[in-house]
């Protein structure tokens, strides 16, 4: 027999009033209790019976757009998995992610301005650049609401920044590194970025760099190199990187390309002899932080993330307000590793 609405109240231990709204999409129902109604109504198929009634509420479906970088970081993979399986959930929204060269401004901009007329929102991960807060500032005067994701960018109308605090990221890090390293023993620390052009990489940075000024003045940065959240292209500059300062005490990444860099520390022979600091616990982090590779991961939960963009575009179409419940910071070490 197919499940009921009443069978979906009861096994999600709530109303059949608040199982209605959910799956009408209506206002007044916590986050939490939307995710467990959704779960539970598609674990018993009643889902199946919803999402027709997508086709006569037609009109009142909601268009978003989400462009994110396309290459080798984990995270991105993630909040893209993440984006399209929660929306397969909600008949209300039809989501399209686009993938673009991840250090393009001006691709990023002509995508943004191509999405003019087909979009109700916009979700990006952008770069700091003119050409792309322009192209924001024009989907704002066609009506069109923007969130930026992971790294933010100032001055520009866009509706909210989902995300952490990258700068409060990086000063932890710094934190992490310093307290590893002690404060008396002078030593020489070690930077990678993704690109500085991303807002957030750049707080992650001043950040680091504050900390280590403030608390622990003898440990010296000696190198800050960039790799486009490339892989292949963090092996390389970690390994030139290893060649040249042999008594290098501590590496921070602040971007993708970990495994890159633990690879060129194994090939050195430094895994045990340098502190490395990273972000977002994945399979790979994950291993490295078990084998000792890796002392620390900063971690956001891209899970979260594209809830509340998804949460927060579409009651911003709406003209809905909405109390948002940002990421937060999560410091992962070898005991507390959580399910990944």
């Amino acid at each position: 027999m197919r499940s009921t609405l009443i069978d979906v109240a009861r096994e999600a231990g709530v109303s059949a009033a608040t199982v209605d709204r959910v799956l009408n999409n209506r206002p007044g129902v916590r986050v939490r209790t939307r995710e467990i109604v959704f779960d539970t109504a598609r674990r018993l198929g009643y889902i199946a019976e919803v999402k027709p009634m997508s086709a006569h509420r037609a009109a009142d479906t909601i268009r978003l757009d989400f462009v994110l970088p396309v290459g080798t970081n984990t995270f991105i993979r993630k909040l893209n998995e993440q984006l399209g399986s929660q929306a397969a959930l909600r008949p209300d929204i039809d989501v399209r992610i686009h993938a673009i060269e991840g250090f393009n401004p001006d691709t990023l901009a002509q995508t943004l301005r191509d999405l003019h007329g087909h979009t109700q929102g916009v979700g990006l991960i952008a770069l700091d650049h003119p050409t792309v807060r322009e192209a924001i500032r024009e989907l704002s005067t066609n009506d069109i609401k923007v969130v930026t994701l992971a790294t933010d960018i100032l001055h520009v109308p866009r509706v909210a920044y989902v995300g952490i605090d990258n700068r409060q990221a990086g000063r932890l890090a710094g934190h992490v590194v310093g307290r590893l390293l002690g404060t008396e023993a002078p030593g020489k620390v070690a930077m990678f970025a993704g690109s500085l052009s991303y807002r957030g990489h750049q707080e992650r940075e001043m950040g680091f760099r504050h900390i280590l000024a403030e608390e622990f003045p003898k440990l010296e940065i000696v190198e800050l190199r960039e790799m486009g959240d490339d892989r292949e292209r963090a092996y390389s500059e970690a390994t030139t990187l290893l060649d040249r300062h042999r008594d290098l005490a501590a590496i921070y990444n602040i971007g993708a390309g970990n495994q890159g860099i633990a690879q060129a520390m194994r090939e050195h022979n430094k895994e045990s002899d340098i502190v490395f600091i990273g972000h977002e616990l994945t399979e790979g982090t994950k291993r490295f932080l078990l084998d000792g590779t890796m002392d620390a991961v900063i971690d956001q939960n891209p899970r979260v993330e594209a809830r509340e963009a998804l949460n927060i575009l579409t009651h911003s179409v709406r003209g809905l307000p909405y109390e948002g419940h940002p990421p937060r910071l999560h410091l992962i070490l070898k005991e507390n590793i959580p399910e990944v």
